[in-house]
């Protein structure tokens, strides 16, 4: 069946999402007219129609599956992120990230690692395994820290209202200056060598670009004071690794994500002092389902009335 069918049929889109667990949550909002709903683990023989694709959260950097779709229209992201992708789509298709899907989330992930760094959880995690009670006066609290926030989005407004709400001073620092709802004055990166040596915090929510690649390097990190911790919950790219392990043992890190990523057995990563990592989840909890089904919903519905998608991050 083709395109021309489908709209004979009064679809005006052909939706595909990757899951059942996806499609059943759309579902359940009710699927807007003139939008036809498929599933990918469900046989359809409908890939030339299809107008509206939701990629797979894990995309691994690449939409090899685009080339199935002759007829695309958006292509649909379940990530903020999207470095890499933008070349990849298809000449009159559009590529949406999932902006505010994974907002508290990653949000809340980053002050757990901010918290567990600053209060010593590993260091007591590692000592309960031995049996030993392990003191730890004079841990640093978040309240009265200076947190600084690089990368002044979603994600980092909302960071900034959880780290006010537990008495933080919050800077926010993003690729220009401006003024904020919620971080108030936004600095530009000029700021930095200005700001880094009074911080206690970094957090790190930079896109992964060509210009934002490698910008936590040595010179960064030597900017900041002893026992300064820096987080990483955004792509792993943009803090040099190789900077990291020198700087190991006089700051702390904690990282959702890691460059290389997944981190191989036996990299040095592991074992450096003062270093926690996460395997790249500060997105993917329970609120991810009910948030991506709520923006493909809305973006169906925008597409079936003729609107253009919201979150538009690349054109093909």
């Amino acid at each position: 069946m083709s395109a021309v069918d489908a709209r004979a049929r009064g679809e005006q889109v052909v939706a595909l999402v990757p899951t059942r667990e996806l499609h059943e949550a759309v579902r359940a909002l009710g699927v807007p007219a003139g939008v036809a709903l498929l599933c990918d683990e469900e046989p359809h023989g409908r890939d030339a129609e299809v107008t509206a694709w939701v990629a797979p959260y894990a995309t691994a950097g690449a939409l090899t599956e685009v080339e199935r779709f002759s007829a695309l229209r958006l292509v649909q992201l379940q990530s903020a992120g999207y470095d890499g992708l933008p070349g990849l789509v298809p000449p009159g298709a559009v590529l949406a990230n999932a902006s505010g899907v994974h907002d508290a989330a990653t949000a809340e992930h980053a002050v757990g690692l901010v918290l567990a760094s600053l209060r010593g959880i590993p260091e007591a995690v590692h000592a309960q395994a031995d049996a030993t009670w392990r003191p730890m006066p004079g841990r640093r609290a978040l309240a009265d820290s200076s947190v600084l926030v690089l990368g002044a989005g979603s994600i980092g407004r909302a960071l900034a209202r959880r780290l006010l709400a537990l008495e933080a001073r919050v800077t926010g620092v993003a690729s220009r200056a401006r003024a904020d709802e919620v971080l108030g004055q936004v600095h530009g990166p000029e700021s930095l060598p200005d700001l880094l040596p009074h911080q206690h915090v970094v957090v790190v929510l930079l896109p992964l670009t060509d210009d934002t690649r490698g910008t936590v390097d040595d010179a960064f990190l030597a900017q900041l004071p002893d026992d300064a911790l820096v987080v990483n919950v955004a792509r792993g790219a943009v803090v040099d690794t190789d900077a990291v392990l020198a700087h190991a043992g006089r700051l702390r890190f904690a990282l959702d994500v890691t460059d290389p990523e997944p981190l191989p057995d036996g990299h040095p990563l592991w074992s450096a002092p003062g270093v926690l990592v996460t395997p790249h989840v500060a997105g993917g909890t329970t609120a991810m389902l009910p948030r991506m089904a709520a923006l493909v919903h809305d973006q169906l519905g925008r597409l079936a009335a003729g609107d253009p998608p919201a979150h538009v991050v690349a054109r093909g």
